[in-house]
C-alpha cells in the first residue's frame, strides 16, 4: 500500500503504522470540524475533540502540536480535497473534448457534491472567512487561493480560446463563481433540504450560462 506525501508530489510506501496514523488523523479531522462548526473554535476543547474522535487526549497532541495547528491542517486538508475535486471535474470534460464553459459547469456540480459530503467543513470555512483576528488568517488566504486558482485557470483558457470575452475580470469572476456555489449550497442544506442536488445544480448552471457564457464574443 502507498500514500501520497503532501507537499512533495511523491508516492511513499505505506506501512501499517502509517495507515493507523492516517486513520487516526482522519477521525480527529472529522471530530474537530464537526465540533468547531457546532460551537465555535474558542468553545471547542482538545478534550472534546479527543472524546468525539474516540482517542486519548495525548493522541491529539501526538498528531498535532496544538489546537491551532490542528485547525490549520484541517483547512489545508479540506480545501485540497475540494481543489482536487474541481480539477478532476474540469479534466474529465477536457478529456472528452468539451467546452470550457462545460468544464465550469462540471466544477459547480463537483463543488455541490463536495459540500453535500462535507457540510460542517464548508460551514466552518465560510464562517472563518469573515474573521480577521485569527492566527491562521494567512493560511486561510493560501487555501482559498488554492481552490480559486483552479477556476481561474479554466476561465483564462476560455478567454484565450475565444469562448468568453476578454473583458471579463477573471480573478473576480472566479471568486464570484466559487462564492456562489458555497453560499447557495449552504442555503440549500440549511433552508431548502427538500431540494435535490440536481435541482440546485440546474439553477446554478442557468446562472452560469446567463451571466458568464452570455459574455461570449
Amino acid at each position: 500500500m502507498h500514500a501520497y506525501t503532501a507537499g512533495t508530489g511523491t508516492i511513499a510506501p505505506m506501512d501499517s503504522s502509517t495507515t493507523r496514523r492516517d486513520a487516526t488523523r482522519r477521525r480527529l479531522f472529522e471530530a474537530a470540524v464537526t465540533l468547531i462548526a457546532e460551537q465555535g473554535f474558542s468553545s471547542t476543547t482538545v478534550d472534546e475533540i479527543a472524546e468525539r474522535a474516540g482517542v486519548a487526549k495525548g493522541t491529539v497532541y501526538y498528531n498535532f502540536a496544538s489546537k491551532n495547528v490542528l485547525f490549520e491542517e484541517l483547512l489545508r486538508h479540506g480545501i485540497e480535497l475540494l481543489a482536487t475535486s474541481l480539477q478532476a471535474a474540469s479534466d474529465e470534460v477536457a478529456d472528452r473534448g468539451g467546452r470550457r464553459i462545460d468544464a465550469l459547469d462540471a466544477m459547480i456540480r463537483a463543488g455541490l457534491d463536495f459540500i453535500s459530503r462535507y457540510p460542517a467543513l464548508t460551514q466552518l470555512y465560510v464562517a472563518e472567512l469573515w474573521r480577521t483576528n485569527r492566527a491562521w488568517q494567512s493560511t486561510l488566504m493560501v487555501v482559498r487561493k488554492r481552490a480559486i486558482t483552479v477556476v481561474e485557470e479554466v476561465l483564462r483558457e476560455a478567454v484565450a480560446d475565444g469562448e468568453l470575452s476578454d473583458e471579463i475580470d477573471i480573478p473576480l469572476t472566479a471568486s464570484a463563481l466559487f462564492g456562489m456555489v458555497l453560499v447557495a449550497a449552504l442555503d440549500w442544506q440549511s433552508y431548502q433540504p427538500d431540494r435535490s442536488i440536481d435541482e440546485v445544480h440546474a439553477a446554478l448552471s442557468r446562472l452560469l450560462q446567463g451571466r458568464v457564457s452570455g459574455l461570449d464574443v
